[in-house]
């Protein structure tokens, strides 16, 4: 790479559109008369010297780019920006930054050869691992301009001149050239792993796997250990602590180890304790949270703690507030009682179009709610089932303001040949006998459906031969966000009267999902407006690109009414929350006010890291010079978008932090090996999650996945019902063989029950008790962590608050994260996951029979014959071979001939004369419940 002369000056600003929109007016400068330092003018004239700079980043903000400049003492972040100028602006910086530091080099060349001895005591002696911070701290102790500049975080010798580079001794490859400290670290690898084999081979009683340890070794100044369920991500870092004390790379008071919750933090204080042979209140590492963290580092540097507000520790606090706040807006701002109200019955599900959608079947899937109709049926608060989102929020606007209507009323016209015709029109107002159809029409007047515009004429022409009261309304009118007050228009003229009905009774009629669900967007999206300093103007200017703009501009209306009235309530209270006070803490740290003693940060759970967490982790890392970074995480459990996860910063941790050492933890200690297959094909099938080969050290059990479908009965507790008898089913077998399994009087086997919603819980917060399994019952997000012999999943089928959940995977989300994620349903793929893989022995997956989900195809087309389907006694079914979820049953034809067709009709038309081959495996109830005992008896 040649690096760039600057000849003249050059001036850099915000895109015209982010000055002219958003009142961004700095400006920066890059002058070849002063080359050590740049010009930068915003509130007012500034200079950075370049030594100062410590690292310079592109990151994608909410509607532009951002170029974040850290120094000593500041961060400047010029925002505004197109992808490609941020991209430029970054290169120009970092090259005029090197032609400082080429400068300050050509000036002091004589030391060159006393920072070429450093470099040589410690590689020749092979005494550590060497990162490029680790090369730059030994340049560093050298004084004098050289070595200032050659130890500075920026330095580039691919953008210095070449004439410069030749003055370098050979040594300083190790510093210039990627490649020759790579070959360096590979031999100290080796080399490390045969010097400390017993001490790898017993840590805390446990022995190490060669991933593990290398892990161990490894300390770039930055890294990512790409962790798998179940493969000892905890005794990883009680080794990586272990190991750089034992070799005393770094003080006990240098070391932080950041866990997301008091437990985590707790375990893994006493683990690394005790493998320290130390009282844990002895133990000077600082294992802690990232709250404890920034009370700690606002109660050191203000001399007293940080005023929360009382609902910050509590774990249900923080909804709380929210709907306390949601109550007050209710009955003092009539703009958002409508705007509220608006989105609980009318707006609770984003219209997107069908061409969006992969297939019909995935967009009728989207559409349709848990009902017992069948096909792609919608259901509406004035308990009539209609054919699209745009109807059904047309038939729940008229039960609000409780219009009198029916829907698909069938008559019949005459038509031109006097023939007769009937039609169904969408919806019939008997008060005033008035018609109204909403037609699928889109602005251009096509339809995405054949022949309707053709179909929208004749009905048209039949309405006004027969001289009937019709009014229409279109798919144009619902993107535009006109279809609502032209209907009322429409209703008005024709003197229906409209009375809406009371708060109390259109939330009683609101399923509470729907509220619970508006209220965890809610409390995200607070999260990022309060963070991100997001302004109203800047929501509705987002809105415009999601596919329901009417719905995303009256939610942000809302949240931002919410917001307010949340900042206001911490402002009155002079309290702040866990997120602001985690913002404190990074300025007292990128300030300079704070003054961080850590050299080495580990952080567990990283792929739960959010903006404000990271924000914290770099202010540290940057404050402190040549301080590393340790990550341990899995993308693939990555579940908590809601808390203000962002799983990009995970994914694209180089881009975060800087270049970094990305090792695997492969090797999982809990799933036998075909639960690990599945589970790791299911879950990347999303090409955005890491790639990963899981390899367990138990073997495969046969058929260890079991499907058993459930008839599903309206209003009746059938999941419940089913999960009882499948427990006693296995409790009953379990008991029979304890012999094989149970090792000391009284032992029991584990059984997780999960669900994806509490309404789901069979047990009501008290599991039964029986005298081969211990039960637990639980969702699947407060499951990750856990581990039971067998799990049964709960209601594994296709619904809004189904598996995956189409309610979750909400576009109003983009309004706020900078970085959404493209495949569909991508955080409930990672949650079914997460479900999966808490099983060593087995799983059984209780779906509705009629409407399976899509994931238990996906499971089948992975696994194959591996996947069982039973019923809840245990006799094998026999599986559709077409769509893989349905079962083929018995059925008459024309003149009383019988044939086998598949339950999932419509949707599936596979048939079939002769009778389902007979399994080939064992037909016995239980056979594979033997199979998965002995299997795992070991176990």
């Amino acid at each position: 790479m040649k690096p760039p002369i600057f000849g003249r000056s050059r001036t850099y600003r915000p895109s015209l559109w982010a000055r002219l929109f958003l009142s961004e007016k700095w400006k920066l400068v890059l002058s070849s008369s002063s080359q050590d330092r740049i010009s930068l003018k915003s509130t007012h004239e500034d200079e950075i010297q370049c030594l100062e700079i410590s690292s310079i980043s592109s990151t994608k903000a909410l509607l532009w780019h951002t170029v974040e400049i850290r120094s000593k003492g500041r961060i400047d972040a010029l925002s505004g920006l197109t992808a490609k100028a941020a991209q430029t602006l970054c290169d120009d910086l970092l090259a005029f930054v090197n032609l400082h530091l080429a400068n300050l080099i050509d000036s002091d060349k004589e030391r060159l050869r006393e920072v070429d001895s450093k470099i040589r005591a410690i590689t020749d002696s092979n005494r550590q691992y060497l990162a490029h911070a680790d090369v730059s701290r030994a340049i560093a102790s050298v004084p004098g301009k050289a070595s200032l500049a050659l130890a500075h975080p920026l330095f580039d010798a691919a953008l210095i001149p070449g004439t410069l580079r030749g003055y370098l001794p050979t040594s300083f490859a190790m510093l210039t050239d990627p490649a020759v400290r790579s070959r360096y670290n590979e031999s100290f690898v080796v080399h490390e792993m045969q010097k400390f084999e017993k001490f790898f081979a017993n840590l805390g009683g446990f022995s190490l796997s060669q991933e593990q340890r290398e892990a161990c070794i490894r300390l770039e100044d930055n890294n990512l250990l790409v962790a798998s369920a179940g493969s000892g991500k905890s005794a990883t870092m009680v080794g990586k602590v272990a190991y750089v004390l034992e070799k005393e790379l770094y003080h006990p008071s240098e070391i932080l180890v950041l866990a997301f919750n008091k437990s985590a933090a707790d375990e893994l204080k006493e683990r690394i304790a005790r493998q320290l042979n130390v009282d844990e209140e002895a133990l000077e590492c600082r294992v802690t949270t990232f709250h404890a963290l920034g009370r700690g580092i606002i109660e050191e540097t203000e001399g007293r703690p940080p005023q929360l507000a009382n609902w910050v520790e509590h774990p249900a606090g923080e909804a709380r507030v929210i709907d306390k706040i949601i109550r007050e807006l209710m009955e003092v701002d009539e703009e958002f009682r409508r705007l509220w109200i608006d989105l609980l019955s009318i707006l609770p599900k984003a219209d997107i179009p069908a061409e969006v959608f992969d297939s019909e079947a995935d967009y009728n899937r989207y559409i349709a709610d848990r009902n017992d109709k069948g096909g792609s049926t919608i259901g509406t608060l004035a308990d009539v089932y209609v054919k699209s989102l745009q109807e059904q929020r047309i038939a729940n606007w008229l039960w609000v303001h409780s219009v009198e209507f029916e829907y698909e009323k069938q008559i019949s016209f005459k038509e031109e040949d006097g023939s007769e015709r009937f039609v169904q029109p969408d919806f019939h107002y008997p008060l005033t006998d008035t018609f109204h159809e909403h037609f699928a029409i889109n602005a251009d007047g096509s339809s995405p459906f054949v022949n309707y515009a053709e179909h929208t004429k004749g009905k048209r022409a039949g309405y006004k031969r027969e001289e009937l009261d019709f009014f229409e309304t279109t798919s144009a009118q619902a993107r535009d966000g006109t279809l609502l007050p032209h209907l009322e228009a429409q209703l008005t003229k024709r003197e229906i009267p409209l009375t809406e009905k009371s708060v109390d009774e259109i939330l009683k009629a609101v399923e509470p999902v729907v509220i619970t669900h508006y209220q965890k967007l809610i409390g995200v999206c607070i999260k990022h407006i309060r963070a991100s300093q997001l302004t109203l103007e800047m929501l509705l200017e987002r809105a415009k690109s999601l596919h329901d703009k009417p719905r995303a501009q009256h939610f942000a209306r809302a949240v931002w009414l919410i917001t307010e009235a949340y900042s206001r309530k911490l402002d009155e209270a002079k309290r702040i929350d866990f997120d602001s006070m985690i913002g404190d803490a990074v300025r007292l740290v990128e300030t300079g006010r704070y003054q961080s003693p850590y050299s080495l940060v580990l952080v567990d759970e990283f792929q739960d890291i959010s903006d404000p967490r990271a924000n914290l982790i770099k202010a540290l890392k940057h404050q402190k010079p040549f301080t590393k970074v340790f990550a341990v995480g899995d993308d693939w459990q990555s579940i908590y978008r809601f808390a203000g996860s962002d799983i990009t910063i995970f994914t694209q941790f180089e881009a975060n932090f800087g270049a970094c050492w990305q090792g695997r933890l492969e090797q999982t200690y809990r799933c036998n090996q075909l639960l690990a297959d599945t589970a790791a094909g299911f879950v990347q099938r999303n090409p955005d999650q890491i790639r990963k080969t899981v390899r367990s050290t138990r073997a495969s059990i046969p058929r260890s996945i079991r499907v058993i479908p459930v008839s599903v009965e309206w209003r009746k507790p059938s999941f419940p019902k089913a999960c009882f008898q499948l427990l006693d089913r296995l409790n009953t077998f379990l008991d029979g063989i304890s012999s094989q399994w149970r090792r000391e009087t009284g032992q029991k086997l584990k059984v997780l029950v999960l669900w994806r919603y509490n309404l789901l819980d069979p047990f009501h917060g008290q599991p039964p008790e029986f005298s081969a399994i211990e039960v637990a019952g639980m969702s699947f997000h407060r499951s990750k962590g856990l581990e039971a012999d067998y799990t049964i999943l709960l209601d594994v089928s296709e619904g809004d608050y189904g598996v995956p959940s189409r309610i979750e995977d909400d576009e109003l989300l983009n309004l706020v994260i900078p970085r959404p994620e493209t495949f569909a349903y991508a955080e409930e793929r990672r949650l079914f996951y997460v479900a999966l893989t808490r099983a060593s022995r087995g799983t059984f997956i209780l779906c509705n029979r009629r409407k399976p989900s899509r994931y238990i195809r996906e499971l089948c087309e992975i696994a194959g014959n591996e996947v069982r389907f039973e019923t809840i006694e245990g006799k094998e079914l026999d599986q559709c071979p077409s769509c893989l979820v349905g079962e083929l049953v018995e059925r008459k034809g024309r003149n009383d001939t019988t044939f086998y067709g598949c339950n999932q009709f419509p949707e599936c038309r596979h048939t079939q004369q002769s009778p389902p081959a007979a399994p080939h495996r064992q037909q016995a109830g239980e056979a594979g419940v033997v199979e998965t005992v002995n299997r795992a008896r070991a176990f």
